[in-house]
């Protein structure tokens, strides 16, 4: 059993590396994060754009914190020991890449960089692609089904209006 601060520090590194590197380093490098000209009809997409960044980011670390509460880490060699069914994962089974998927199409729309929108959809290509060939399989051989349960009430990517309330589980 991993410790707190193992899993903690786990995902601190995770995040920074990970996230970090996909929806933060490579758009500045695509866009530099320079905003467009101060265009009346281009703000409200801008507005769009800071609204998405920051929905994305809270969502992204607030699973992140789920799964260190859980002693579990982002990375698949360090992975929680339960089935994680609380907060954002109520609501869609992949809150950390919708989040990570918000902030790179809320950046698009705030630089107004058509490459980085480009980006982000390649982004959510390569994470559906993941998580179809190798985080779905692994998780049913480890979680079996209580999995199932939850993949058959819980949408992968478009969250649930309301969230999903699992069946109490029996002790022991």
């Amino acid at each position: 059993m991993r410790s707190r601060s193992a899993a903690i520090g786990g995902n601190i590194v995770g995040v920074v590396a990970l996230p970090g590197t996909v929806a933060g380093l490579i758009p500045w490098w695509i866009s530099r994060w320079q905003l467009p000209g101060a265009e009346p009809l281009w703000i409200p997409a801008q507005v769009v754009g800071a609204v998405l960044i920051a929905a994305g980011l809270y969502v992204l670390l607030s699973a992140v914190a789920r799964f260190a509460l859980a002693l579990g880490t982002l990375a698949p060699v360090a992975p929680t020991e339960r089935l994680v069914v609380e907060g954002f994962h109520r609501f869609v089974r992949n809150p950390m890449y919708v989040g990570v998927i918000a902030a790179i199409l809320g950046q698009a729309l705030l630089f107004g960089s058509l490459g980085v929108a480009v980006y982000g959809i390649v982004v959510w290509v390569f994470f559906s692609l993941f998580v179809r060939w190798y985080e779905e399989p692994t998780l049913v051989r480890q979680f079996g089904g209580e999995y199932e349960t939850y993949r058959r009430n819980v949408p992968a990517w478009i969250p649930r209006v309301r969230p999903w309330e699992p069946a109490a589980q029996p002790d022991g």
